[in-house]
């Protein structure tokens, strides 16, 4: 049995056929996977469980047709979708993950994250996480009727856009260093991540047997990277599920 992970799919009603596409994904796992994982940014926002859009509820639905043929289902919040809380996880079957987890991938210890907090070098970036994420400032943003929140995130997001059009490419990537000193601190000798919309397989000639693969986005990409007790492999989902249909 597989063992799947994508992340970045930024689903949204804007987007119908990338939500078709990964509804015929979820369809396409039961009896080939074990288990899928789901790095972040699930969705292109989420205000919170309270604030679910027909589009979104489609895509829960989907998860939970998953987790209900067999498959185990982890997720974890990205950059976009941070708000994802209690209900989202029991309506989908989901189990959360923290912003760094540990698994065991076929022998080889393997750390998860989204990635966003290997970019160490986007400083403004960090700063503005710390905030958002604080829990008086959650607890605060989603008291808010779920229109305000909307219009909040709207500003929001407009302001990202333009303190990204002013970044380099290398501060927002992440940084090597931090990825080596947390792979060290973790055990690690896999690394699985999106949030930079990067894809790739990255090994290291240090002497420490390291990988890094970087997840691509469902923007254009559909990425999906796909584990067995042979390896890794990074795939388009389409092409995924063509393999798997013949």
């Amino acid at each position: 049995m597989q063992t799947l992970f994508v992340s970045d799919l930024h689903l949204c009603a804007a987007r119908a056929a990338q939500i078709d596409l990964f509804v015929r994904f979820t369809h396409a796992l039961p009896g080939r996977a074990s288990a899928l994982y789901v790095l972040g940014d699930l969705f292109e926002v989420w205000l919170g469980d309270d604030a679910c859009d027909a589009g979104q509820t489609r895509v829960v639905q989907a998860l939970a047709a998953l987790t209900r043929a067999g498959v185990a289902l982890f997720v974890g919040h990205g950059n976009r979708d941070f708000l994802c809380g209690p209900r989202f996880l029991r309506d989908s079957g989901a189990q959360a993950l923290d912003d760094y987890a540990v698994i065991d991938l076929f022998g080889t210890p393997t750390l998860l994250t989204h990635g966003d907090l290997l970019c160490t070098h986007d400083i403004k970036y960090q700063r503005f996480r710390r905030c958002i994420r604080h829990p008086i400032v959650r607890r605060l943003f989603l008291a808010t009727p779920p229109a305000w929140r909307r219009r909040i995130a709207a500003r929001t997001r407009a302001g990202t856009l333009k303190s990204m059009r002013a970044k380099s490419a290398a501060i927002m990537d992440v940084d090597e260093a931090t990825v080596a000193e947390r792979m060290l601190r973790y055990g690690a000798r896999l690394l699985i991540h999106g949030h930079t919309h990067r894809p790739g397989i990255h090994d290291y000639a240090d002497g420490a047997a390291r990988r890094r693969i970087v997840l691509g986005d469902w923007y254009e990409q559909d990425s999906v990277l796909v584990c067995d007790a042979s390896g890794q492999q990074l795939r388009r989902a389409s092409e995924y599920m063509r393999a798997v249909s013949g």
